[in-house]
């Protein structure tokens, strides 16, 4: 049973859900307070002075009740798994990346996404988000589809060439994640 308090402070976090708009482009949010302020922490891409925002950023938001999500002119608000539904098909690996991107913000880590060579995530230290560049890249991996270690080896150059560090992010099948980091193995 809630007490008066605790049903006054859920009314106050329910009404300050921001609104936001699934269509074709993705999922975006008008209202430039909420542009600003989520920009400010990480999230999204401004475009048009809308905020685009991708999908594992969308799902996150979303789970922590910070959005409200409408398609076209419904009245209805989408939920989770709606949501996820409708994200498959343009990325057959957006759970993966949520479960992901889940746990680094969780930790407390501003993620951003990748930059080609398959890439997934740009991982900011804590409080260093615009201050500095990235100091991790992540790679996905999804335990059962294997990566070729001549694939991994050109990762891992192009990640020390920008003097970044790898960092393998294996999910398992219980949606678990290990992480490790990789270098090159020199002998002398």
């Amino acid at each position: 049973m809630r007490t008066k308090t605790q049903s006054k402070e859920l009314k106050n976090v329910e009404a300050k859900k921001i609104r936001a708009t699934f269509n074709n482009q993705g999922v975006t949010i008008q209202k430039k307070g909420n542009v600003e302020d989520l920009t400010s922490r990480g999230y999204g891409t401004v475009e048009d002075k809308e905020l685009m925002l991708n999908a594992y950023e969308t799902l996150f938001l979303l789970s922590k009740g910070l959005l409200e999500i409408f398609k076209g002119k419904s009245k209805k608000a989408l939920d989770f798994q709606e949501l996820l539904h409708l994200f498959r098909p343009a990325d057959e690996n957006v759970w993966v990346k949520y479960l992901i991107y889940r746990d680094l913000r969780s930790r407390g880590y501003v993620v951003r996404e990748g930059f080609g060579l398959g890439i997934t995530f740009r991982v900011y230290e804590r409080g260093e988000y615009s201050k500095a560049t990235a100091t991790y890249l992540i790679l996905a991996i999804q335990e059962g589809k294997p990566i070729a270690a001549k694939e991994l080896a050109r990762v891992l150059r192009h990640v020390q060439s920008l003097k970044k560090k790898l960092v393998l992010a294996v999910v398992n099948r219980r949606g678990e994640i290990v992480y490790y980091t990789l270098s090159k193995l020199t002998m002398k």
